[in-house]
């Protein structure tokens, strides 16, 4: 009976293995979105000032625009994505820490017609004082997924 029990047990923990690498499979793109197609930037662009801008690789252009500027910590602010070239069907901008993991903070964006993309959120307090930001515009469309990262500093708090 022992030798059956052990089997079960070993059983068990394989298949509890198995089902947290499947969900890990599964839940990874919510985490680390996967892209077909990255594009930069604008040289020069400053995000606290003004809404910019990237060039996509095989056509097609994307702006980010956040409002209020500068922009604010632990308050709500707008975001506003425009797509022309290429039709997205999707989009959300995922705010991540350039040097500090500072957590899952991803915006859906809510299509508003004519390749714009509208919805908002806010960044969280680094404690260790001035942040470095990446704001990433995730587009999906019929046959690829786009990532265009801009980078911006907050301010000390």
């Amino acid at each position: 009976m022992p030798a059956n029990k052990n089997l079960l047990v070993d059983a068990a923990i394989i298949l509890a293995l198995l089902l947290v690498g499947a969900a890990g499979y599964w839940f990874s793109p919510l985490l680390l979105p996967k892209s077909d197609v990255t594009a930069n930037p604008d040289a020069g662009c400053d995000l606290h000032r003004q809404a910019c801008g990237a060039t996509l690789p095989g056509g097609g252009r994307v702006e980010l625009a956040i409002t209020p500027q500068p922009i604010p910590t632990l308050r709500p602010f707008d975001i506003e994505v425009r797509v022309a070239g290429v039709e997205a069907k999707k989009a959300a901008l995922d705010l991540a820490g350039a040097t500090m993991n500072m957590g899952y903070n991803r915006a859906d964006l809510t299509a508003s017609g004519a390749g714009r993309f509208a919805g908002s959120a806010s960044l969280p307090v680094c404690v260790s004082g001035a942040m470095s930001w990446r704001a990433t515009v995730l587009l999906e469309t019929d046959r690829q997924r786009i990532a265009v990262p801009f980078r911006f500093d907050s301010p000390p708090h």
